[in-house]
């Protein structure tokens, strides 16, 4: 079975959401749906995790998401901008980086963010092109 990720980079399967901005090591695109400020900073390489990266992509990939996460401050003024490195769910590294909105209930947890329906509507291919300046 083909890697999820890999596809995604093809612009295939259910992972394939807007491209940010990519270059020849990392490529971060927006989470499809309708919640707004959720990014993934991946590998091109297919790379199960953080420990197998080589110390090139470990920069790329930093840089990639303080980018991802100045953009996401600047363009939505969020309460926070988090980020994670989990790995449990598709062995190809990938760092979510995403915004927790003001007002969001306390109840929401940390990662759940997109599950609040009262987040803010916001165009995101307009975002995702705005974002595209912070790289």
């Amino acid at each position: 079975m083909e890697c999820a990720i890999c596809a995604k980079h093809r612009g295939k399967g259910p992972l394939a959401g807007p491209v940010v901005w990519a270059d020849d090591m990392v490529v971060v695109s927006h989470r499809p749906g309708e919640f707004a400020g959720y990014l993934f900073v991946e590998t091109r390489r297919h790379v199960a995790a953080l420990d197998g990266l080589t110390a090139g992509e470990v920069a790329a990939v930093s840089q990639a998401a303080w980018c991802a996460a100045r953009g996401l401050r600047s363009e939505l003024a969020p309460e926070h901008v988090f980020s994670a490195i989990a790995g449990r769910s598709v062995a190809h590294f990938h760092q979510h980086v995403f915004v927790r909105y003001r007002g969001t209930p306390s109840e929401i947890g940390w990662m759940d963010g997109p599950s609040w329906t009262g987040a803010p509507v916001v165009d995101i291919g307009a975002l995702c092109r705005r974002l595209a300046d912070y790289f």
